[in-house]
């Protein structure tokens, strides 16, 4: 494990290494019947653990900067907990693993060191082979639960699937929530199944070749429940975030904040053997410190994977077009290992829909997408009329398997006011047009659940907050978002039960019509994408991009030593004749959007001076 007192590159914590305690925050039991607990609570003079069923009460011992440690024997997992505070508040563990009853029940000691492990030999995989597959655990399945999801594993390694992203998994307030109300980053959800669930998961996937991404909230905590400020200054008013004070991570005593957060992380790797994690909205961490969070945060993880001969990887979600995240740390950057990339979402969805609101109105011609193909970034420091001032840098110094792409994902979709997917949106060949954008394009793509076979279902924005007053105020917060992103209507109550039960995918929609003919679209594309060289190496390819913008459409090419694909999107609604440099006579027809076969209006005949595209569809070729 490494803790504190073991991140490399002179960090903060390793200066610190000889004043605070080594071993890992929370309650860790041994195996002669003790258990070790180490809480930071510099805010109050005297920590006592309260064990819920026995009535007994042990004073941790106070240690330097705040922290309060004690080993206590008679201590077995299961056992029940929570901390009195000074001799008057009782609060759960900061580092609580497991809360059985909920964000204001006790904690439980869970002994994770063991596990269900049965592919010792699993080592993950290269971010250039990640397919990833984005799902949200409460409705993906009819139960909503983590045991559930191992019933579609063999239909997602039969679609070609390589890895899993789950939403985030820390405990939030009630049974349904998108999961970035998470108010102990430690434990898994109670209603998901909790920790050793979680465990059996992500076993099941390593067992069958999938490896498991985690969605991970560090800019900010959830409003019901959250017990940090009993404990420490978590937080600071220097900055300001959309969910309130942010994290306190370059402020006094930020070190052991600091700590924490990266505790968090290696935990998650190591006692769940989770192969990334997902860095939500990193644009709202807020860090001036020499050595900041994001660094610190890398570098252990690096150190944690060639210490266990694992590949491990950091995907940061940020809107900042900042090559920086993903720069290495001796060059000033943070040293992440990828990042989402929205540009080219935007420029897809708004080419396809002709939506200009919000941050689409700095989308929406030929040109956008053509840029996205090529680097990846749109805006690369031109002036944004969204942002209303100069946005992005340049991403030549980005691998274009270190940028994650899609044509929808759980923001995109569940930030609609009615959580409308592209099936909803788009017609049945425009959908099979995005997916070629996006699994035939030079990224690393994500699909989000249950677009494979165009799900109907919304998926909408849902909580079950029990402070009526918060639940009110969360009702106000969606009804003013949406007054003017949306134009008129009421978003549905994110507190009804009704609008989490809609949002639940019906996958057996997927065994008949036109949405059985969708599963096997992107089930071929998906084989293409590994099997065609061109395709399957993203860095290593020549990438080629021409936007025809009197035709709408637009052509790549791209080139791995003796492999070579030529694409064609029609964008338009009319059938084009594409004048290319390259005989037909020289190229074989792998794939047309259009074909019958995928319930299109049919592949047009071609001639040798040019290629018929088909309205709203795609056609692959490779060279003989």
């Amino acid at each position: 494990m490494v803790t504190a007192g073991t991140q490399p590159e002179n960090s903060i914590a390793e200066a610190a290494s000889q004043r605070v305690p080594s071993s890992r925050l929370g309650a860790l039991p041994a195996h002669n019947g003790e258990c070790e607990f180490t809480v930071w609570a510099p805010r109050v003079q005297n920590v006592g653990v309260s064990f819920i069923d026995s009535g007994r009460t042990f004073t941790l011992s106070p240690e330097n900067r705040g922290y309060h440690t004690g080993r206590i024997s008679g201590v077995e997992p299961n056992t029940r907990y929570m901390y009195r505070l000074d001799g008057q508040k009782e609060r759960a563990d900061p580092a609580s693993r497991y809360q059985p009853e909920g964000v204001f029940g006790p904690s439980q000691i869970v002994d994770l060191s063991k596990g269900p492990w049965t592919d010792p030999e699993w080592r993950g995989l290269a971010l250039k082979d990640y397919i990833l597959y984005e799902l949200h655990v409460g409705t993906f399945t009819s139960t909503g639960t983590l045991d559930a999801i191992t019933d579609h594993l063999a239909d997602l390694k039969s679609l070609g699937i390589t890895a899993i992203e789950l939403m985030p998994m820390a405990q939030f307030s009630g049974d349904r929530n998108w999961g970035y109300d998470g108010v102990f980053p430690f434990a898994v959800q109670n209603t998901y199944g909790g920790p050793f669930a979680l465990q059996r998961v992500v076993n099941a996937c390593h067992a069958v070749g999938l490896a498991v991404v985690l969605d991970v909230v560090y800019n900010h905590l959830g409003p019901e429940g959250n017990v940090l400020l009993d404990f420490g200054p978590y937080f600071t008013d220097r900055y300001r975030t959309p969910w309130g004070d942010a994290v306190n991570f370059d402020g006094p005593q930020s070190d052991e904040v600091v700590r924490y957060f990266i505790e968090n992380a290696i935990g998650w790797l190591e006692d769940f053997y989770i192969d990334a994690l997902r860095l939500d909205a990193i644009h709202g961490i807020f860090d001036r410190s020499a050595q900041p969070f994001l660094a610190l945060l890398s570098a252990a993880t690096d150190e944690f994977a060639r210490r266990t001969n694992r590949r491990i990887h950091l995907i940061a979600e940020t809107d900042l077009n900042d090559s920086r995240f993903v720069g290495s740390r001796e060059g000033g950057g943070y040293g992440l290992h990828a990042q989402w990339n929205d540009d080219f979402h935007h420029s897809l969805h708004s080419l396809q829909t002709g939506e200009r609101v919000g941050y689409y109105q700095d989308f929406g011609s030929l040109r956008h997408l053509e840029k996205a193909f090529r680097q990846g970034y749109v805006y690369t420091g031109q002036y944004s009329e969204y942002r209303q001032h100069r946005h992005g840098n340049s991403p030549k110094t980005i691998h274009r398997s270190q940028l994650v792409v899609c044509s929808q994902n759980h923001d995109q979709v569940g930030n609609r006011m009615l959580g409308e997917r592209s099936s909803s949106l788009l017609s049945f060949e425009a959908q099979k047009l995005s997916a070629g954008c996006v699994l035939l394009s030079p990224y690393v793509p994500l699909l989000f659940m249950g677009q494979e076979y165009a799900e109907l279902a919304p998926f909408l924005y849902f909580t079950s907050h029990q402070d009526p007053a918060l639940a009110q105020a969360v009702r106000n917060g969606r009804t003013k978002e949406f007054a003017a992103f949306h134009g008129q209507g009421s978003p549905p109550d994110p507190q009804a039960e009704d609008t989490f039960l809609r949002s639940k995918l019906d996958h057996d929609l997927r065994r008949n019509g036109s949405h059985q003919v969708m599963w096997r679209f992107y089930r071929e594309l998906i084989h293409l994408r590994k099997t065609l060289p061109a395709l399957n190496e993203p860095d290593a390819s020549i990438l080629e991009v021409t936007a025809e913008e009197a035709q709408d459409c637009l052509q790549v090419v791209r080139k791995y030593k003796k492999d070579q694909v030529f694409m064609i999107f029609n964008f338009g609604m009319e059938p084009q004749k594409v004048r290319v440099s390259r005989p037909s006579k020289d190229w074989r027809l792998v794939l047309d959007s259009a074909d019958s076969k995928w319930m299109g209006p049919g592949t047009a005949s071609d001639r040798s001076e040019g290629q018929t595209v088909q309205p709203k569809s795609f056609r692959l070729y490779q060279h003989l």
